[in-house]
């Protein structure tokens, strides 16, 4: 399996990105070291994961995704092998019952940042984190402080490269900028929101900023919460899975073009709706590799073809028509 640069910092990954917000939610311990083994068979051996995973889940605080990949990492002595990517920023510390909390104790300050990169060390019983991002924009910290935080942890060999999530364009430029003028290391990744029915925010700025700068994208909700799998095609498809329920959003005039369009794609290359949906993204040159899940085998296999799918021009030109 081809492998795929991220931006800069020199670290490649295959063509697909596993999505390990899964593991501790949809997938229990021995059912995500199932998945886990199947996906280090295949070589899809790049996970993406975060210190929030998955702390919306009833009785969970956060960590659970990452301590379940460290055990199997420790399970199966095979570190070297995967690629380990997560994040910082979205779980935040202690606040009173009114909410507030120690200002500098949260977000992307450079206290949190550098107690909560020991702790997901701890829970993914590794040395080193290959991909550190902030996980969403932390306006209430200078840039410079955070930048400055991940490059000591760059320096101390905690981190090998960092990246950013949901960032806006400017603030992304604004971060670039402020890396370039005090000799910092900068974000080589970006994380947004991409796929064929979430298109207009990142084509307008953040995808032509990335593609400039050589930032690699790695966008999530490749699939769009499983609606570009097909399987949702009316309301009594809704409890197909626990994300069925946000698929009103999508089950429009222009969502079912879109899943036409799959079809017919589809059909056309011997492939199903969802390897269709993540080779458009693979089409994409600002794109590095799509983040996407799986819960079983055949959806494993979806991603192994959908990694090796090349799609013609006039495919491509197809479902950018249907999506527009």
């Amino acid at each position: 399996m081809r492998h795929r640069n991220l931006g800069r910092s020199g670290i490649t990954v295959p063509p697909i990105v596993f999505g390990g917000n899964v593991f501790g939610w949809t997938l229990d311990k021995a059912a995500s070291f199932r998945i886990l083994d199947r996906l280090s068979e295949v070589g899809l051996t790049a996970i993406d994961t975060a210190d929030v995973y998955s702390a919306w889940v009833p009785g969970n605080q956060g960590g659970e995704s990452e301590a379940i990949i460290g055990e199997w990492l420790a399970a199966r002595g095979n570190r070297a092998k995967l690629t380990i990517l997560t994040k910082v920023g979205m779980q935040v510390g202690p606040r009173d019952a009114e909410g507030n909390g120690p200002k500098h104790a949260v977000g992307l300050s450079r206290r949190w940042i550098m107690a909560s990169v020991d702790a997901s060390l701890k829970r993914l019983r590794t040395d080193v984190i290959d991909l550190y991002q902030a996980h969403k924009d932390d306006p209430e910290t200078p840039l410079e402080e955070t930048l400055s935080a991940f490059a000591d942890l760059i320096k101390a060999g905690k981190v090998r490269a960092i990246g950013a999530s949901n960032y806006s364009a400017p603030r992304l430029q604004e971060a670039l900028e402020t890396s370039a003028k005090l000799d910092l290391p900068r974000y080589e990744t970006m994380q947004p929101q991409y796929n064929l029915m979430e298109r207009e925010g990142f084509e307008a700025e953040l995808g032509p900023l990335c593609a400039r700068e050589g930032v690699g994208v790695i966008n999530y909700y490749a699939l769009a919460s499983g609606f570009l799998s097909g399987k949702y095609r009316s309301a009594a498809d809704y409890g197909k899975s626990p994300r069925g329920g946000g698929m009103a959003k999508y089950l429009t005039p222009r969502g079912h073009a879109v899943l036409d369009a799959l079809d017919a794609v589809a059909q056309e290359a011997r492939a199903t709706p969802a390897q269709v949906a993540l080779a458009w993204l693979l089409a994409k040159p600002v794109v590095s590799a799509p983040i996407a899940s799986a819960t079983n085998d055949a959806q494993i296999d979806d991603l192994v073809k959908a990694a090796s799918l090349t799609l013609s021009p006039a495919a491509v030109a197809k479902l950018d028509a249907a999506s527009a």
